[in-house]
């Protein structure tokens, strides 16, 4: 039989009666899902797809990587494979609130991405975070790569990404080093907007807010 009106009151009045201290708990369970399945986006570049990291297959790459100085200066995983393997196994042990990924451009991997939940993330304790709010960390590995564009064409494929495959995503949000200026310039020119200058522990980071009902505007 269809639901009856009082059937869907009745569920209204339920939904009415979850008491507020537990939205936070139901906001947890809903973590973030394998960006694997997100599927590829077309970009100027070519075909770029997220690819969720395997160690054993990953980590003498993400450690060289991690090794270039431009890359270092921000990131500060300089030094052994261990180092980059634990910052990874951070992530993957955990409880899914961030996901570490390849970025694959043509099938080839090029850079470093690192999808996360900014809500639940200690970030939220900087800025008004709002339900659902997802984060992205990036870094572009190969210095043939950097200054032509790509992180810019990159930037709007993955949160395009997002806002498709997570619809109850409003914004996507990141927090590059100020001192960074070319990623600060590749966020503004893909769409994103400088809402704040932020202190965080380990930087002062311009707070850049990508927001579902702009993104065809910007």
């Amino acid at each position: 039989m269809p639901p009856t009106d009082a059937g869907f009151a009745a569920a209204d009045t339920l939904e009415l009666r979850i008491p507020a201290e537990l939205l936070p708990l139901l906001a947890e369970a809903d973590l973030l899902e394998s960006p694997a399945a997100w599927g590829a986006a077309a970009t100027p570049f070519g075909a770029f797809r997220l690819e969720p990291v395997r160690i054993g297959r990953d980590l003498e790459l993400l450690t060289r990587w991690m090794n270039d100085p431009e890359v270092a200066a921000f990131w500060e995983l300089e030094g052994p494979a261990s180092v980059t393997a634990a910052h990874l196994r951070e992530q993957l042990d955990g409880d899914g609130r961030s996901i570490p990924c390849l970025g694959m451009l043509d099938g080839t991997p090029m850079s470093y991405w690192e999808i996360y939940r900014a809500d639940l993330d200690p970030i939220a304790r900087h800025y008004p975070a709002r339900p659902h709010d997802t984060g992205i960390h990036l870094l572009i590995g190969d210095g043939t790569n950097r200054g032509r564009g790509l992180g810019t064409a990159l930037l709007r494929a993955v949160a395009d990404l997002v806002l498709d495959n997570r619809p109850r995503c409003a914004r996507v949000i990141a927090e590059p080093d100020m001192r960074n200026t070319p990623s600060v310039s590749a966020f503004l020119n893909s769409g994103f907007r400088c809402s704040a200058e932020i202190d965080l522990p380990e930087k002062r980071a311009a707070l850049m807010i990508r927001e579902r009902a702009l993104r065809n505007l910007l």
